[in-house]
């Protein structure tokens, strides 16, 4: 199964190409593809949560003595896989209807290549080693540039270009990091609480935290290491879609999961006290990228900076070492993916049907697009931490780490931020719903409606997952809270 669901992207990819001249086969496949992932992923969810002990496991090649290309599906990668395989899912339809309603070219290689990111995407959630890790993570580099600069203007390649450069950059103190810990412990998989205490010196430990802080740093926007993302929001909406919620800034906070829970360690990162130098460095990113995202009056800008400062959320409660710390972050990296993702799928419906890009724009606009701008309404909401939408859950256990290990200046922070992000996305919902259209723009947004059903439905079924979320237990299973439990266990922050 483990294989099946790794296959299934990866097959859509290939025969994506082949229906080229068959668009409707074209999007086909992308549809039976996405089906067949969640559905598998879905069901090996289900049994880790049904108890079951039987853990599936693929060895794919043995390189060399130690370095072993190998998958697991253990039940943080299942999480993160799940996240990743039902957005894909979303984001397929939503992608259907954007391209069509904005006549996009090169539809072909979008599809593949997005097929391809959610492979090397599933590839690094279920990596059963640092090395798989690495091999997939800069697999989904590759596979996502072409993403980026899809539009193939000199703006797009600009953008892809800076990308390579801060990826490729991550990449390489990555490299540096994995030879370390080969050379240290060679061949050692993925352990729950880290494999590393005992085997390696305090100044090696923290020259690995270093490394690891700028290789996972650069994909999760961690500041200053967030220059590229921005400048990729040049890409088309679903490409923004898949790279904030789904695929690549993901990857990068889940590698701080992987490698601070599972290699280094906690009792580790709490001897050396980085996990407290991390989580300070996650906070000034949480402020400062709000503070730019109230200047910012280009509304995929302005997501683009919410997205560098609520990475940092999960971030700062990986490196906080408690056990509600981790839960917030493994929430979190479920809730935001809903909650962005819905945003900037109305960043696009907006785009395609009333032609708006800046928040000045958006006047009146939730007259005519109301299923829309109420789902982004609800999304805002969730990201300021306001009950009973998805993310007031993981900002409250964030919260309750912060205390728990001591630290109130980042307690404040993670209390204070809901007002900072409710600051620069409410008045958004503000200007849609309660401020008259311009007379200037004919009666504005008079011509249209609400998008395509391909569009409006994704938007509105994460909308209402968001809510789900926040009103039930829907993540925090038993399955994950137990090995969150395990893995902070003796931990002296």
């Amino acid at each position: 199964m483990l294989l099946a669901t790794l296959a299934s992207p990866l097959i859509a990819s290939v025969l994506i190409v082949a229906s080229r001249k068959h668009p409707n086969l074209r999007e086909t496949w992308s549809v039976l593809a996405a089906l067949l992932t969640v559905t598998l992923t879905a069901i090996m969810f289900a049994a880790a949560v049904g108890g079951s002990t039987d853990i599936p496991t693929l060895s794919i090649v043995e390189l060399a003595p130690g370095l072993e290309l190998q998958l697991r599906a253990d039940d943080v990668g299942l999480v993160f896989a799940l996240c990743a395989s039902a957005l894909w899912l979303a984001t397929t339809f939503y992608a259907i209807g954007y391209m069509r309603a904005n006549k996009e070219t090169h539809q072909t290689r979008f599809f593949s290549a997005v097929s391809l990111c959610i492979a090397a995407t599933l590839g690094l959630a279920f990596s059963a080693n640092f090395f798989t890790f690495f091999i997939f993570y800069e697999l989904l580099t590759a596979a996502t540039w072409p993403l980026v600069v899809h539009k193939q203007t000199p703006e797009a390649f600009a953008a892809g270009r800076r990308y390579l450069r801060y990826l490729l950059g991550g990449g390489t103190a990555l490299l540096i990091a994995l030879i370390i810990t080969q050379v240290v412990a060679p061949g050692e998989d993925f352990v729950l609480g880290g494999y590393l205490d005992g085997l390696i010196s305090n100044g090696g430990a923290i020259a690995l935290v270093a490394l690891v802080t700028i290789g996972f740093g650069t994909k999760a926007a961690l500041m200053p290491l967030h220059g590229w993302l921005p400048g990729a929001m040049v890409a088309p909406t679903p490409v923004s879609s898949l790279l904030h919620a789904v695929a690549v800034v993901k990857a990068g906070v889940f590698g701080f999961v992987r490698i601070f829970g599972f290699v280094i360690g906690p009792d580790l990162l709490a001897e050396i006290g980085a996990g407290v130098v991390v989580a300070t460095i996650a906070a000034v990113t949480i402020v400062v990228a709000s503070v730019i995202a109230f200047r910012q009056d280009e509304l995929k800008k302005r997501l683009a900076y919410s997205t560098v400062a609520h990475l940092s959320f999960i971030i700062l409660g990986v490196s906080l070492l408690s056990a509600e710390s981790w839960n917030g972050a493994l929430l979190y990296i479920a809730n935001h993916a809903v909650l962005k993702i819905t945003l900037f799928f109305c960043a696009g419906a907006i785009y395609v049907t009333a032609h708006k890009t800046k928040v000045s724009e958006l006047d009146g606009i939730g007259r005519r697009m109301p299923l829309t701008m109420g789902a982004f309404a609800v999304a805002s909401l969730g990201l300021a931490g306001v009950p009973p939408v998805g993310g007031w859950v993981s900002k409250w256990f964030l919260g309750m780490g912060t205390t728990a290990v001591s630290q109130p200046a980042l307690a404040i922070v993670v209390m204070g931020s809901g007002l900072l992000t409710a600051g620069y996305l409410l008045p958004i919902v503000y200007r849609a719903f309660f401020r008259p259209a311009p007379k200037t723009d004919g009666g504005a947004h008079a011509v249209h409606g609400e998008a395509s059903g391909f569009m409006v439905v994704p938007l509105a079924l994460t909308a209402t997952v968001a809510l789900a979320l926040g009103l039930g237990d829907v993540f925090r299973l038993d399955v994950l809270t137990s090995a969150v439990a395990q893995l902070v266990v003796g931990v002296a922050p």
